[in-house]
């Protein structure tokens, strides 16, 4: 092809030109030129996709972007300003402070003057601090921008709710096996030849992209340059070729969080296999192993209590026994706690009496205990009448004397209602026998 002045490139450049496109990555050569070649997020691209209903108005809203990495966030926007002709700035809240946005903004205000619109696009938009996003605000509300922001945490959290109420927030979701092998279809097009994988070892490859697009990608190309002439390589070269890709896991964010929930519901549900799945997920993850101890034991208490008293003393028996034995030995203890707990009887019962009696001592004042408990070491304190009809309960008919123990201006309140489960319905039969007697005794 010649260019304007009617001369051919040297045959030299061309094939610098040529070797230029291959040495780009191959998630780069591949990226998408229009929203109908976004793979993935159909919801958002495809002929009925929030985005697609958007664009069609012909003007945009300022949005947020939330998902995991690799599923199209940057390249999403990079499209939609194209499709309204606005024009582009990408900024990374890593690498900006508030002085760099001051420059956007005032880029943005001159080209508005002029007659074009900006479409700002923030990377990592939540490691932005709430004076730095508060900054925003006023460049949406007059138009100079229209905002962009990507996050992979959750912006309920990490976003100032003045921000989000001036945003759109829209999900991204992580990359299904099927828009992976999508993606490895159209990789094996532009390099014009197969991925040398048997079946195992594809299959594998998806498994370890971890529905990120950009690392199946990246993967691909780790495997082509790999392969030797006429090599098929199967799932457990592919495993030596490649190592393995660190789990998306962020200890103190969203994957943390959805994590130790699952693993929590899990055992509450009474589900051992689940919740083996996620204890082991998290340590595979890099979660600190005492950190899950200690959930376990809060778990004994909360969602096991009284129905199986054993379960606290074996979590708290499996944390320390990994305290005392470290890595990889002390895993097998919080595996083995973890099955017993899912397998215990389930009583919150506990759970639900502690809330209610902390709600009844903040909502009470510092009412007095019965003066007939409380003990009277001085001459006055016995005039005053401390101590006075005390029972002694091992004294009574059963070491039970059934008499009442709270404050007079308080009553008497029933908090703990034990259910019928594991060892918990021996302690319902035993409350049940204690209050027949208060009643017989007119308590």
């Amino acid at each position: 092809m010649t260019d304007l002045f009617g001369s051919a490139p040297e045959p030299g450049r061309r094939r610098e030109a040529a070797a230029d496109e291959t040495r780009r990555p191959l998630a780069d050569r591949l990226r998408p030129q229009t929203l109908g070649e976004v793979v993935g997020q159909e919801h958002l691209t495809g002929p009925a996709g929030a985005l697609t209903r958007m664009l069609s108005s012909g003007s945009l809203g300022s949005t947020i972007f939330w998902g995991p990495p690799g599923t199209g966030k940057t390249t999403v926007a990079r499209l939609m300003a194209r499709e309204v002709d606005f024009a582009f700035e990408q900024i990374s809240a890593i690498f900006s402070g508030v002085a760099d946005l001051k420059k956007v903004f005032e880029s943005a205000r001159l080209r508005r003057s002029n007659g074009r619109q900006t479409l700002l696009f923030v990377d990592e938009i939540h490691r932005f601090n709430r004076a730095q996003q508060d900054s925003f605000l006023p460049v949406l509300e007059d138009g100079t921008v229209v905002l962009v922001g990507a996050t992979t945490e959750n912006p309920s959290f990490e976003l100032n709710a003045a921000l989000l109420s001036r945003a759109r927030v829209l999900t991204f979701k992580a990359h299904d096996a099927e828009s992976l092998e999508q993606l490895l279809g159209r990789a094996e097009a532009i390099e014009a030849k197969l991925l040398p994988l048997d079946e195992e070892a594809r299959a594998v490859l998806v498994r370890m992209a971890d529905g990120d697009g950009r690392a199946i990608l990246t993967l691909a190309e780790e495997v082509w340059r790999a392969a030797k002439p006429g090599e098929t390589i199967d799932a457990e070269t592919l495993q030596r070729i490649v190592q393995r890709r660190a789990p998306v896991y962020d200890k103190g964010q969203d994957g943390h969080y959805n994590l130790i929930s699952a693993l929590h519901k899990s055992v509450r549900g009474s589900d051992p296999d689940a919740a083996l799945y996620y204890l082991c997920r998290m340590l595979d993850a890099g979660e600190d192993p005492l950190y899950l101890g200690r959930r376990l034991v809060r778990m004994a208490s909360e969602d096991i209590g009284l129905a199986d008293p054993q379960a606290l003393v074996i979590a708290s028996a499996a944390k320390d026994a990994y305290d005392y034995l470290g890595s990889p030995e002390g895993e097998l203890a919080l595996a083995q706690a973890t099955v017993y707990l899912a397998s215990a009887p389930k009583s919150n019962a506990v759970y639900v009496a502690y809330k209610a009696a902390m709600r009844a001592a903040k909502e009470n004042g510092s009412l007095l205990p019965p003066r007939h408990i409380l003990n009277a070491p001085t001459k006055l304190m016995k005039e005053e009448g401390y101590g006075d009809g005390y029972a002694y309960d091992h004294d009574a008919p059963g070491a039970f004397s059934g008499q009442d123990y709270f404050p007079e201006g308080l009553g008497r309140q029933r908090f703990y209602e034990p259910t019928n489960r594991g060892a918990e319905a021996r302690i319902g039969q035993r409350l049940a026998e204690w209050d027949d007697i208060r009643r017989r005794r007119g308590g």
